[in-house]
């Protein structure tokens, strides 16, 4: 008898007479637990299914050694050594506000570049004195209307922290262009040659009609502009990431784990055709996709199973339909790996959410990635986060790292019968979904016709309904909620790094601001470089950024460029689909 036949034989009996007796004594009809045998990895090839970190697939890893591993492996490194990264996601108010913040920052030792939170005006393309936007400016980010706005964030970056020292983050889709123009003429007069700028624009337009919902223009035209951004860094600004692609808006919004892969492979192959479709080898542009991350959830082992999943699943798109060569192009670059998610988090006893972050990191590390516990703990009560949460995350995050030693071994669960069994489960399921979306001619097709976004909104409701039903548990939301649970609160030891009072004067500042920018600057040349933008949005073989870099350099406002792509482009409505 065959070791297979063997064990088959011996799963039979443990289900008919040991498994039986036990579920007998609890009177269940159905275990609520699964083992999982050599049976269900039936053919597994480790080269050809996992492989060695950094080597294609990639599944267990996306490097060989994880770049955080060099600079804990001697002990706790000192503060602002590592790495040239941007910082924690942030800004708010005005951008006097948002410097001020930065500044506040570096003296509490950061030296990260900024990582920019825009206002919802900002991010949809209006300016701050636009009755429409009444009520928004500065409140889920920092306002942002012409150049002078980047020139007053960016004083806190001066000298040893200058333009070419830092790395940036923006996190702006529909009107990211405009934003990379301004980063652009910054640069130029700060004399910075733009090859020396690192920065990631977010850039990752087609999530936005699926998840977010801070779109503009229709898809096709937005595809338009994508292209010209990615054709314009990888030429000129070599060192900034063309997007960074956004399951995890996907999955926040609703998505199940297999639609958030499904669906962020599809939107990276969409963007990875607009390289091609402009002449370019996709090797001399897809080492510059980043992904800002997928999406996460508390389900830990699934977690996991999905960040392999997602490693392979990308690296075969890119060899197999691309025929990338260049190992770059093939890795999936994103700062987490598994991790909870925010919707994940509750209002509701919310010291628990420092748990449950826990629980994220832990996976996280699991997945080949650091132990970073995120988001910290009072990320559902209000924009930014108070430095007493910050402190908590960093150093939950430091002991897994530093004295659970969680990163001495990568992808420790590979081989691990249920752990490969899942990642084949994932992945599998995600190229029949992804089959689907090329059925229609691809991401951008599935957008048009509205199947992405019905499926995920299906899928959000079906969740909640779980929750109202008990069936998926919410501890303090759904479960022990009773009066006697405690609801733990930790004290306010220092004020929160954003000023309410500032937040609420924001607009009214703002306005008053721009206002004076647009009465001092010279307004004839402002008509013919919109004039000019026009003409050329209206060529379609013609890159926009070059002109709106001149247009930036004269204070044009971003409403005043997107006012003209709309009329050019038309705007993209809901009820198209």
């Amino acid at each position: 008898m065959s070791d297979h036949e063997k064990i088959k034989e011996q799963k039979k009996f443990w289900e008919e007479v040991a498994l039986k007796m036990a579920l007998a004594r609890f009177k269940m009809e159905k275990s609520p637990s699964r083992f999982y045998t050599p049976l269900d990895v039936e053919g597994f090839d480790f080269l050809e299914k996992v492989g060695f970190p950094g080597l294609y697939p990639y599944t267990a890893g996306t490097y060989p050694l994880m770049p955080y591993t060099a600079f804990t492996a001697k002990g706790a490194p000192p503060a602002g050594k590592g790495l040239v990264r941007a910082s924690r996601y942030s800004g708010y108010g005005t951008p006097e506000d948002t410097r001020d913040y930065y500044k506040g920052v570096q003296q509490r030792g950061g030296r990260g570049g900024p990582n920019l939170a825009f206002d919802l005006p900002t991010q949809i393309g209006y300016d701050s004195d636009n009755p429409l936007v009444r009520g928004e400016v500065g409140k889920v980010g920092v306002c942002v209307d012409t150049l002078k706005d980047f020139e007053i964030i960016y004083e806190a970056y001066q000298g040893d922290l200058n333009l070419d020292r830092i790395a940036s983050n923006f996190t702006i889709n529909a009107p990211a262009n405009i934003i990379i123009a301004f980063y652009a003429a910054l640069a130029e007069k700060r004399g910075v040659p733009l090859e020396k700028l690192r920065a990631t624009p977010q850039n990752d337009i087609l999530k936005e009609y699926v998840a977010r919902g801070t779109y503009i223009f229709p898809p096709r035209p937005a595809m338009r502009l994508f292209r010209d951004s990615l054709t314009f860094l990888i030429k000129y600004m070599p060192n900034v990431n063309v997007t960074s692609i956004g399951g995890y808006h996907i999955r926040e919004a609703g998505a199940t784990r297999v639609q958030d892969l499904a669906f962020s492979m599809a939107i990276g192959a969409a963007y990875l055709q607009e390289g091609v479709n402009a002449g370019l080898q996709v090797d001399s542009f897809a080492p510059k996709f980043t992904f800002n991350a997928f999406g996460g959830s508390m389900e830990m082992f699934k977690e996991v199973a999905f960040q392999r999943a997602a490693r392979r699943m990308w690296a075969k798109i890119l060899k197999e339909r691309f025929g990338a060569q260049d190992f770059r192009s093939m890795l999936i670059r994103q700062v987490l790996g598994a991790h909870i998610g925010c919707s994940s988090t509750t209002a509701q006893r919310p010291l628990n959410n420092l748990t449950r972050a826990v629980v994220g990191a832990i996976a996280g590390a699991m997945s080949g990635a650091p132990p970073i516990v995120y988001p910290p703990y009072d990320e559902p009560l209000g924009l930014g986060w108070s430095l007493e949460a910050q402190q908590l995350s960093e150093d939950a995050s430091r002991i897994l790292l530093f004295e659970a030693k969680l990163s001495e071994v990568i992808d420790p669960l590979a081989g691990s019968y249920y752990i490969e069994h899942l990642t084949d489960e994932i992945e599998n399921a995600a190229w029949e979904e992804l089959k689907k979306i090329d059925d229609m001619g691809g991401a951008v097709a599935a957008v048009e016709n509205g199947y992405m976004q019905r499926e995920i909104a299906r899928s959000a409701h079906e969740r909640q309904q779980r929750i109202e039903r008990q069936e998926d548990l919410v501890v303090g939301v759904n479960c022990f909620t009773d009066e006697k649970e405690l609801d733990i609160s930790i004290n306010r030891i220092v004020p929160h790094p954003y000023d309410e009072n500032k937040r609420e004067e924001a607009e009214e500042k703002q306005i008053k601001n721009l206002t004076e920018i647009k009465r001092a600057r010279d307004g004839r040349l402002v008509s013919r470089l919109l004039g000019e933008l026009k003409e050329k949005a209206k060529n379609e073989t013609e890159n926009l950024i070059p002109h709106m870099i001149e247009c930036a350099k004269a204070y044009v406002s971003i409403q005043e460029m997107c006012d003209v792509l709309r009329d050019v482009f038309g705007e993209y409505e809901l009820s198209e689909i």
